[in-house]
């Protein structure tokens, strides 16, 4: 899969060659302080794009956040697509000023995905999770234990970026796709799991554990 070691993610490619094709333009042209303001975003592309490497833990069963951010939310929710129960979900927000590469939560087998449009309601909400454009990956562990995690766009993000398909194996904190510009993932845990994350926690992709599958 795409972005498992570069230092920005190739989808800001296009972004950064862009900005910085037209601060040269501008700077040859003597216009100062519009490459001035074009350097600004070329730089502002990079650091969005940024790819950092992370310290995955290797605790048997842990969860880890699949997005940097804060949690806004946890809870029981109903689950009605493949858990058809009350389940515990956590939602992550991402800032513009987050890291927006999203990391594998657990080790599985992708066993089924989704995508679904829908509007670009503030994802901060709580209706984002249901009406907001979507796609989800639901995995299998080795131990058969199955969890769901959601992208989800925002009001200002537009494009949601997955990588794997059906019947790809995944590896715990694994990059596995973006949303450009600001956006939530949500966390589906099974009954049973243990969930620590809090609302209010600031998470760290790959690292910091919600919850463990036991």
């Amino acid at each position: 899969m795409k972005n498992q070691n570069q230092p920005v993610a190739s989808e800001g490619y296009p972004f950064i060659g862009l900005f910085a094709f037209v601060t040269l333009v501008f700077g040859l042209l003597d216009w100062d302080f519009l490459a001035f303001v074009m350097l600004a975003l070329t730089l502002f592309a990079i650091y969005f794009f940024r790819n950092p490497e992370r310290c995955i833990p290797d605790e048997e069963g842990a969860v880890v956040a699949p997005a940097d951010g804060k949690v806004i939310f946890v809870g029981q929710v109903p689950e009605d697509r493949y858990f058809h129960a009350e389940v515990t979900k956590v939602s992550i927000f991402m800032s513009v000023f987050n890291v927006h590469v999203n990391r594998a939560p657990a080790a599985g087998k992708v066993i089924d995905m989704f995508y679904n449009r829908g509007e670009f309601f503030n994802a901060s909400l709580d209706k984002a999770s249901m009406q907001n454009e979507q796609g989800g990956i639901l995995l299998e562990t080795q131990g058969g234990q199955r969890l769901l995690f959601v992208q989800i766009a925002g009001l200002v993000a537009r494009r949601i970026v997955t990588y794997p398909v059906v019947g790809d194996l995944l590896e715990r904190g694994a990059r596995y796709g973006l949303i450009r510009f600001g956006s939530r993932v949500d966390v589906y845990f099974p009954s049973g799991a243990e969930v620590s994350a809090k609302v209010g926690d600031r998470t760290c992709a790959g690292e910091t554990v919600l919850g463990y599958l036991r």
